[in-house]
């Protein structure tokens, strides 16, 4: 039987796997990437909001980490095209839950926010 890993252990390994995933960029960047491969201006393109820089390292990441594959093409001009590896893929199925349920619950949550801001102006 394999070793068994346990993210609320602080030394657990599981911890930085747990921390990639939750990356601000990550879900984007993974979601992205579901159509196909996408080259970097495409990418920074579909991901409003994103700076080059921040693209660039969350890809650095998510490569090393095997969620994502670089490919550069030898053509004239040159240009490289990102995709998800089978490991990325398999992170789409629990990545695709949570981001319906955060499209779903955007009304509930802006309520909350709206009831906890007028309850901390009562209170002051």
């Amino acid at each position: 039987m394999g070793k068994a890993y346990n993210v609320m252990a602080a030394t657990c390994p599981s911890r930085t796997v747990l921390h990639r995933i939750g990356a601000r960029w990550t879900v984007f960047v993974v979601n992205a990437l579901d159509d196909g491969p996408r080259r970097f201006t495409d990418l920074k393109a579909h991901i409003q909001g994103i700076t080059p820089k921040v693209l660039t390292e969350t890809l650095r990441s998510l490569e090393a980490d095997g969620l994502i594959s670089r490919h550069e093409y030898a053509e004239n001009p040159p240009h490289v095209e990102y995709a998800l590896t089978p490991l990325g893929r398999s992170l789409l199925v629990p990545l695709r839950a949570v981001r319906l349920w955060a499209e779903q619950h955007v009304p509930a949550i802006e309520a909350a926010r709206a009831r906890h801001e007028k309850d901390a102006d009562d209170e002051v």
